[in-house]
């Protein structure tokens, strides 16, 4: 009889929810009752807002997954469905049986991240089981390099680290460029606030992007092939040098790879992370020990990259698609999405939406499938308001676009960009003048000083919003910052300098009253901005409880109890402390 299998998520959102403790929990467990069962790890399977999960798979091969498995939770399992055989029902958030869960799956159709959270990680012969190492295998073997161009090309896959250039383009202007030594770089710089999809990729299903790296390398001609990947990702930089030493003593990687005249190597260089070196010219010059700092273009990479060789990179999104297309065909890739973006997108869920994590998605779903089918809608049953796409280089979308397709050529349409998939959700209660400073305030600290327009600018644009937000803000302002926000994005030198703005144009463009608002009537209409907020006790609904002087830090509400409250100006620190407290509604904030 087949033995049961346990699985654990272990990959960042994972541990950090308390799977490790899951995890030696269940272990303890089958040593006591001594079961026999396998025990291995998994990445993410996408659904972060259930960590830490558990799934078992019986001898049936049916499987169970349990969400929320604290290590009290894992002994009941233990006992009562690995022991018992019964499974405990009220804890099973998936399996054959209808649940709550089942919207945030329906709608996605997983080609990146079909192995995750399925695939134990360090597990080379897991990743071969799951057909992996097969697509390099054909291409060897079946195609020539043009012809895997032609395949890329046909599949129609665009960049997926933000800028959507053509994959089977670019290779093409790299396999064309002169040079007897060729290079390859992942671009795992993962920057912007908001995204994991990158990591969490890399943690669960690093070889999906090692076998990528592969497959373009043939393609290009590359001998040699670097990872740039983010020092503070630590789970995924050690998943990525196991499965590379594995792979080298399988003789998957080195001289005349799977026995065809192919020699290829892949080393590991570990950013310090500067936002700025997600840029290709940055991300060149930081391996070549350099100062991560961008420089004009022509040369493109694809013919003077690393150490002035021909160049080709892409992000590891890009990467993981690629087995997938060569085993499945660049026709059923490119039968998915719409005319302009074909297959899938992967986006990183954040924010105020009730199911945070990994989706994705097939290319023309729309805004609002995601934020509410699959995402589950918005926290505390409060007003969807607009979702920032692009990380800090992308711009908001008002709520009333939701139904919006998303594709590369209609998110560029409203102001903001696609980007690597970072989708931050944001509710009624969001300010989107500090929502523009907060992203501003990341693209300033993060500027490489090299452009006076991005380095003084963006410092400039900054200090109008801080003052706007602060309640001191001046009729001509907004004309200030559009003003400054254009000459940034038209005399940087670089896609980071030159999308810096895109937050405050787009928040300006879509919410403009909420500007007026905050400079005309110091008003914020959010009621975030702290500065422009005022308290007041309602003395006809005050009960007299004496909870929100109990809470107020400064002592600035007094009263006896069960007698209506007096809060003093001069005294309120206005920390909303006071508003949050009390149960009557007695509290007004203005």
């Amino acid at each position: 009889m087949k033995m049961k299998t346990i699985k654990v998520g272990l990959g960042t959102c994972g541990v950090s929810a308390g799977g490790d403790k899951t995890y030696d929990a269940i272990k303890k467990e089958i040593a006591k009752q001594k079961i026999k069962v396998n025990l291995k790890e998994t990445g993410c399977n996408g659904m972060c807002y259930r960590e830490p999960l558990v799934e078992i798979i019986d001898e049936r091969n049916h499987s169970f997954l349990y969400g929320d498995v604290t290590p009290e939770k894992a002994a009941r399992i233990i006992s009562e469905h690995i022991a018992g055989g019964t499974p405990v029902r009220e804890w099973v958030i998936k399996n054959s049986q209808p649940s709550e869960d089942d919207s945030f799956l329906a709608k996605q159709k997983k080609i990146v991240l079909r192995n995750c959270g399925i695939i134990d990680p360090t597990s080379l012969d897991e990743y071969i089981a799951a057909d992996g190492y097969k697509a390099i295998q054909k291409v060897l073997s079946e195609y020539t390099p043009e012809k895997v161009i032609e395949i890329i090309s046909n599949s129609g896959l665009r960049g997926r680290g933000g800028g959507g250039f053509l994959t089977g383009l670019k290779w093409k202007f790299c396999r064309q460029a002169p040079g007897d030594k060729k290079y390859i770089i992942c671009n795992a710089d993962e920057g912007d606030p908001g995204a994991f999809m990158d990591r969490s990729t890399l943690e669960s299903d690093p070889h999906s992007v090692l076998e990528g790296m592969m497959i373009c390398a043939y393609a290009i001609g590359a001998d040699e092939g670097v990872i740039y990947v983010r020092a503070e990702y630590p789970k995924a930089v050690k998943r990525l040098k196991d499965s590379i030493e594995n792979l080298i003593a399988k003789g998957y990687l080195g001289r005349n790879i799977f026995n065809s005249k192919m020699n290829f190597t892949i080393k590991i260089k570990e950013g310090a992370g500067a936002f700025v070196c997600g840029e290709e010219t940055a991300l060149i010059a930081s391996i070549e020990g350099k100062r991560g700092m961008p420089r004009f273009r022509p040369p493109f990479p694809a013919n003077s990259g690393l150490w002035g060789k021909p160049t080709n990179i892409n992000n590891v999104e890009t990467f993981a698609n690629l087995p997938w297309i060569i085993l499945n065909g660049a026709e059923a890739f490119a039968s998915m999405g719409t005319n302009d973006s074909k297959g899938t997108k992967v986006f990183a869920l954040a924010g105020k939406i009730a199911r945070g994590g990994l989706a994705e998605v097939p290319m023309g779903i729309t805004i609002n499938e995601i934020v509410f089918d699959i995402g589950g809608g918005i926290t505390e049953n409060k007003k969807f308001k607009a979702v920032q796409m692009g990380g800090p280089s992308g711009g908001c979308i008002p709520a009333s676009m939701g139904d919006l397709q998303i594709d590369y050529q209609q998110i560029n349409k409203t102001g903001a960009i696609m980007g690597s998939g970072g989708l931050v959700v944001m509710d009624e209660t969001t300010c989107m003048v500090e929502m523009a400073k907060f992203f501003l305030t990341f693209t300033q600290e993060e500027s490489c000083g090299k452009c006076t327009f991005c380095r003084i600018g963006t410092k400039r644009m900054l200090e109008v919003l801080t003052r706007i937000t602060e309640g001191a803000g001046a009729e001509g302002d907004i004309d200030l910052l559009q003003k400054l926000a254009y000459e940034i994005k038209n005399n940087t030198i670089c896609g980071l300098g030159q999308t810096a703005p895109n937050p405050v144009l787009t928040t300006l463009k879509y919410f403009p009253e909420e500007y007026e608002a905050h400079i005309r009537d110091k008003k914020c209409p959010a009621h975030s901005c702290s500065a422009l907020l005022t308290y007041a006790i309602l003395s006809d609904k005050c009960k007299g409880c004496t909870l929100c002087a109990k809470a107020c830090p400064s002592e600035a509400i007094t009263g006896e109890k069960k007698k209506p409250h007096a809060l003093d100006p001069a005294l309120c620190v206005k920390c909303g402390k006071c508003f949050e407290t009390c149960k009557f509604g007695a509290v007004e904030r203005n």
